[in-house]
């Protein structure tokens, strides 16, 4: 039996490193890429999530039995991509945005092997509350919306302004557990064996 292959985990979430233990996955290294994230001109949420994740995946310099898997998380409003917000301020603009209205949370996920590169996008609906004056200011309290597409984490306490969702929660948290699942599997790496 072959070696089993070093998992790099191109990304520096603490979310993404919990949602692989799920799997019972622990990556071997963690390289968060180095990439400009800023939309091109009139791109589209989508296939702008899924060509972040790709670039993340390609910049990462590996091994060739090495397998790289990274991942981009964008909250869509219609066709406008919301980020992760630069402050308090834009936060707060984007939870304005998304109070009491349905959105989009698109992740992607890239896993490569060598030149080869697997990937699956996941499109989640999703609807925030009404927010109150006393919810947005103590959710913007928390410092929770730091580092986070939209400005929340649904994992964290904005779950409890999130009422309602159609699709995969863990890809609003950041990586679609069954896609990622299958992806490792078809890039060679063994989830439901041990390897050793």
């Amino acid at each position: 039996m072959s070696p089993k292959p070093r998992l790099i985990l191109g990304s520096g979430s603490p979310r993404r490193r919990e949602l692989l233990a799920q799997l019972g996955v622990t990556a071997d290294d963690i390289r968060p890429p180095d990439i400009d994230e800023d939309p091109k001109k009139g791109e589209q949420p989508r296939p702008y999530c899924v060509r972040l994740a790709r670039e993340k995946a390609e910049a990462i310099p590996s091994d060739p039995d090495e397998i790289v898997l990274s991942a981009d998380t964008t909250v869509a409003m219609g066709r406008r991509i919301l980020g992760k917000p630069a402050d308090e301020k834009e936060a707060a603009q984007f939870l304005t945005l998304l109070s009491g209205r349905r959105h989009r949370v698109i992740t992607a996920v890239a896993v490569r092997r060598g030149e080869k590169v697997w990937e699956r996008d996941v499109v989640t609906q999703v609807k925030m509350k009404m927010l109150s004056n006393e919810e947005l200011n103590a959710y913007l309290h928390s410092g929770d919306w730091r580092g986070k597409a939209g400005g929340y984490g649904i994992q964290g306490p904005a779950g409890a302004l999130i009422p309602w969702i159609s699709g995969s929660f863990t890809a609003v948290v950041g990586l679609p557990l069954a896609e990622t699942a299958n992806l490792l599997q078809a890039a060679g790496y063994p989830l439901y064996r041990d390897a050793s």
